[in-house]
């Protein structure tokens, strides 16, 4: 469940240039539980098309697979009892970006510098390898004053004439 949002100049932090306060964005917390994994997932589509990016475009698609993967290791890997996840889209049109960020709790818990090249025929442990091919580029950062945020950056395309 989304617990809270917050607009640019609320106080929080990102890692985001100084230019942040000035560009579109979408900041939630959410319930550390597969539903609020789920509806991140749906309100960033629904940011997406309200920035002028249908739910059916290959960015809109791409933007809610890499929250969708984010969100999900935020709350399988990242969960600390009683903490929400938050999730933050910020649209740099001018760099024809959208910034991803998911944030929890669990600062012990770094993701890999790099995806791994392969991964056996199991279930799950995909998610970075896609994050990795869909975004131009992704890390992580310490969050203050606790936990992490795992950021991905996504090319956008044009948006479409109304």
């Amino acid at each position: 469940m989304l617990t809270g949002t917050t607009t640019p100049g609320d106080g929080e932090t990102g890692a985001l240039t100084e230019a942040t306060h000035e560009l579109p964005s979408f900041a939630g917390q959410f319930v550390s539980s597969p539903r609020g994994a789920q509806l991140a997932r749906r309100l960033a589509v629904q940011r997406m098309e309200e920035w002028g990016h249908p739910p059916a475009s290959d960015v809109s698609c791409t933007v809610a697979l890499v929250v969708g993967e984010l969100a999900a290791n935020a709350v399988q890997h990242g969960r600390v009892p009683g903490r929400d996840f938050c999730l933050r889209l910020t649209l740099d049109a001018a760099a024809g970006l959208v910034r991803i960020e998911v944030a929890d709790a669990a600062a012990a818990k770094q993701p890999p510098m790099a995806p791994p090249s392969s991964y056996p025929e199991g279930e799950s442990g995909r998610g970075l390898l896609l994050v990795d091919v869909l975004a131009v580029r992704w890390g992580s950062a310490p969050r203050h004053p606790v936990g992490k945020t795992v950021w991905a950056e996504v090319p956008i395309d044009h948006p479409v004439p109304e």
